[in-house]
């Protein structure tokens, strides 16, 4: 009996009391992850917001440079349709005038000059008037030919002149702002001044 008792005693109970000690350990929850730091969090939604209103202050200027372009261009050309109706009446005045023989306008008859200043005084005051608004003659004459704002009609042998100068104009052309209303109908000169022989090319002695 002895034997027993000493085998049920304090020794016996040792592991349990080991086990119970380790039970605690075993409970505990790890460690939380660590909370974010609010400054850091405040920084990242700063630039986040900064970088949102350079991107709209962008736009917006973009927007009102585009917005300025557009009412400038509206200004400048919301009269290009209507100008360029009034051209062909300012060209068929010009063709009246021509039109009119030497003679009669030599005659001295004092009507016949009196309609003849008041058509060219009115040709004037229409050409003025388009100019206010923007619209401008082109002179080509003496140029060299440019496809932009000249319309070649026809070509004039023509040796005195460099080739592909403009030496004759059938119909007026006109600007407005700086684009084309109507281009230069022209004559350009073909041939030219042949280039006088290099040194290499003269014949040897």
């Amino acid at each position: 009996m002895t034997d027993e008792t000493n085998k049920n005693g304090p020794e016996a109970a040792a592991p349990e009391e080991t086990v119970k000690a380790a039970e605690p350990q075993a409970a505990e929850k790890p460690e939380t992850a660590a909370a974010p730091d609010p400054l850091e969090l405040a920084r990242a939604e700063n630039a986040e917001l900064r970088d949102r209103y350079l991107r709209l202050a962008a736009e917006m200027d973009n927007l009102r440079r585009r917005t300025e372009r557009d009412v400038k261009d509206a200004k400048a050309y919301a009269v290009a349709g209507f100008a360029r109706d009034m051209l062909a009446v300012s060209d068929n005045l010009r063709r009246a005038l021509e039109a009119i023989p030497a003679e009669a306008r030599e005659s001295g008859d004092a009507g016949l000059a009196a309609l003849i200043e008041g058509v060219e005084m009115t040709e004037r005051s229409m050409l003025a008037a388009l100019e206010r608004h923007g619209v401008k003659k082109l002179e080509p004459t003496g140029q060299k030919f440019d496809p932009n704002f000249h319309q070649a009609m026809f070509e004039v042998p023509n040796a005195e002149v460099p080739n592909n100068t403009v030496v004759q104009v059938v119909q007026a052309g006109y600007t407005i702002g700086e684009r084309v209303l109507r281009p230069a109908m022209v004559g350009v000169a073909k041939g030219g001044p042949k280039a006088a022989p290099s040194e290499s090319e003269s014949p040897a002695a």
